[in-house]
């Protein structure tokens, strides 16, 4: 029985969006459990996957909080 957690940042790739929408969610929990399916032979109904949606202020990377990071790689792309 696989289990298979996702995190995401809770906001969504609309602007103005503040989370995943239900569709989104929809279409990850199919694919990986596809994907399960596909590679390791996992049946569908055996496979759980779970979807955590993280506040931005509570990611980060790069040593920085996410939203920090993202504006200084957008200042040096630029």
């Amino acid at each position: 029985m696989p289990v298979v957690t996702i995190d995401v940042t809770r906001e969504g790739h609309t602007p103005g969006a503040d989370s995943v929408t239900a569709e989104e969610k929809a279409a990850l929990i199919k694919g990986v459990s596809e994907v399960l399916r596909d590679v390791l032979g996992k049946p569908l109904e055996s496979t759980f996957v779970i979807i955590n949606e993280v506040d931005t202020a509570n990611w980060g990377w790069g040593g920085l909080p996410a939203l920090e990071f993202r504006a200084q790689r957008a200042a040096e792309n630029e």
